[in-house]
């Protein structure tokens, strides 16, 4: 996909959850002051908006980048131009936080976000959001070659099992392939090994 279309995407996403925001009951959307400040201090310590904060420069470069090539011969121009007005929309970024902490208040209560808060502030919590997607990867690596060992085992166990009442299953069975994505490479239990 290209930028182009990931930042039209992202756009797209943006706008329909804020129009459901925007739709929302007032009721839903009035937290008292400190049940807010309780959800921007959660999504803070979750750095759950710093992923959105590429979100205005690659919009600007995207629309540099096609202006640039439809008109070559007004590159500084347009570079000129799309840098201002991408710096002049900046402050808006502050409507995405505002946004994202009703989204909170609504789910989560005041002292639920300052639990939240309180944890991922914490030195576990903190390495729960570094090491967490690491660890994550390693665990599906570990259930993909411990899925491989499972079918590879319950093939052959029960290819042996039919074996004894039927000559015509006594050929060995195979596994049906597993994940097609699966990383080339990864090493699979040793044969006879099972959990």
């Amino acid at each position: 996909m290209t930028l182009v279309n990931r930042v039209r995407h992202l756009s797209a996403a943006v706008a329909a959850a804020t129009v459901m925001a925007l739709a929302l009951p007032a009721a839903a959307q009035d937290a008292s002051e400190t049940h807010v400040k309780a959800a921007r201090d959660a999504l803070d310590a979750l750095n759950a908006t710093d992923q959105f904060d590429v979100i205005l420069p690659q919009a600007a470069a995207a629309l540099k980048a096609e202006l640039i090539q439809k008109n070559p011969d007004l590159q500084q121009l347009i570079t000129k131009t799309v840098d201002e007005k991408t710096l002049a929309m900046a402050a808006r970024r502050a409507d995405l936080e505002k946004e994202a902490a009703n989204v909170y208040t609504r789910a989560f209560t005041e002292e639920e976000l300052t639990a939240i808060a309180a944890f991922y502030n914490s030195g576990p919590g903190k390495k729960l959001l570094t090491e967490g997607p690491i660890v994550t990867r390693q665990v599906i690596q570990a259930a993909e070659i411990w899925q491989r060992g499972v079918a590879r085992d319950l093939a052959q166990t029960v290819g042996e099992e039919l074996a004894k009442v039927s000559p015509i299953t006594s050929q060995p069975v195979t596994p049906a392939p597993t994940d097609p994505a699966a990383p080339a490479g990864t090493a699979t239990p040793a044969q006879g090994t099972s959990n």
